[in-house]
């Protein structure tokens, strides 16, 4: 059973970026499979929740590489599902209830596939536009870095 499918809808165009992204597509359809015969949800979850971890540091990172204040909306995203994410392993680990890992599958599915289409996509353009190389952390254009730091996603339509 798959619960979200890759497509190059969802594709940004950027290795590192899209890798890590159907890694978390792979690993939201393990869970939906898990949640299934309940016996090995846990586990799935806790590979879920570390990749996620690290799927949004990797991103922070290049935002604080290319310019963005610590604060800014994309990274306050990203810590609001992360503290849900904990939240419901706490719960899980608790009271032994999968209830709120049910609850929350569907909507990291519904939330994942718009916040790479704005944020994710906004933050790509971004790397784009200051020539920065994830892989080298080298600028081509370190003259297109501002001073002023980015609290926004990145993009004009975001605030």
């Amino acid at each position: 059973m798959s619960i979200l499918t890759w497509t190059d809808a969802l594709a940004l165009q950027q290795p590192q970026i899209d890798q890590t992204h159907q890694e978390f597509v792979v690993l939201l359809n393990e869970l939906a499979l898990a949640l299934q015969t309940e016996d090995s949800a846990l586990p799935v979850y806790q590979r879920l929740l570390a990749h996620t971890e690290q799927h949004f540091a990797m991103e922070e990172g290049f935002m604080a590489a290319t310019g963005f204040a610590p604060d800014n909306c994309h990274s306050k995203q990203h810590a609001m599902v992360l503290d849900v994410m904990r939240q419901v392993l706490v719960h899980t680990h608790a009271e032994h209830d999968l209830e709120p890992m049910r609850n929350l599958l569907p909507e990291l599915v519904n939330w994942f596939p718009s916040h790479a289409e704005m944020m994710d996509a906004a933050l790509v353009f971004h790397m784009s536009q200051v020539g920065f190389d994830p892989a080298t952390g080298a600028f081509s254009k370190p003259a297109m870095v501002g001073a002023e730091p980015i609290s926004s996603c990145g993009s004009g339509s975001c605030g």
